[in-house]
């Protein structure tokens, strides 16, 4: 059931403590055809996650030999060393199931993505100031002090390509923020003619 228009490909990206997460687990509701790819990572599972749920958790030595073979779309490597990646095979997947893809990336990765496939849409997220995305990248206690540092350092270089995005949203307040970028992914759907329903 394939049609001339590609469909497109979502990226949310922006700052480590912006919420992007929280945004992207309120548009998966909101918008079931959008499917959420799962990431390829080198990090240490954290409590509660599930490999294939939350990201496709592999070794140093199988991440170098699927960058070898050219598997990954975009990848990666942060200052405290993990590397995150897309599979290629992770959006034929999607596509091939009928749903559109949505990728959470790093900035970094999103460009990539957007110079890469034509058909792409790039949505970068803020917090509303810089001292809001401390306050929640601290809140969430999911890094050790070191790490949020290094992250926060991270966030300041990422804010200064927010204009190289096709969109930004400030996460101020959520429902107003997932309307924001529901209007943007209707209005791509729409145009490219692969919106569903009435």
């Amino acid at each position: 059931m394939g049609s001339s228009t590609a469909s497109p490909v979502f990226v949310i990206t922006g700052t480590s403590g912006a919420g992007k997460g929280t945004l992207e687990r309120a548009l998966l509701t909101r918008l079931p055809e959008l499917e959420l790819a799962v990431s390829a990572t080198t990090r240490e599972r954290r409590p509660g996650e599930v490999d294939g749920r939350e990201y496709h958790f592999i070794t140093d030595e199988e991440f170098d030999a699927r960058l070898e073979s050219e598997e990954f779309l975009e990848w990666v490597e942060f200052p405290w060393g993990q590397r995150s990646g897309t599979l290629r095979s992770e959006i034929e997947r999607i596509a091939k199931s009928g749903q559109v893809p949505m990728l959470d990336l790093e900035p970094d990765g999103a460009i990539r993505v957007k110079r890469r496939v034509p058909n792409s849409v790039t949505i970068f997220v803020s917090a509303p100031t810089f001292a809001e995305n401390e306050r929640r990248l601290r809140a969430r206690a999911t890094e050790s002090e070191g790490e949020i540092d290094e992250r926060l350092d991270l966030a300041r270089k990422q804010l200064e390509q927010a204009d190289d995005f096709d969109y930004e949203v400030v996460n101020d307040d959520l429902d107003r923020a997932v309307e924001e970028i529901s209007a943007i992914v209707h209005g791509r759907l729409a145009d490219a003619g692969t919106m569903s329903g009435p």
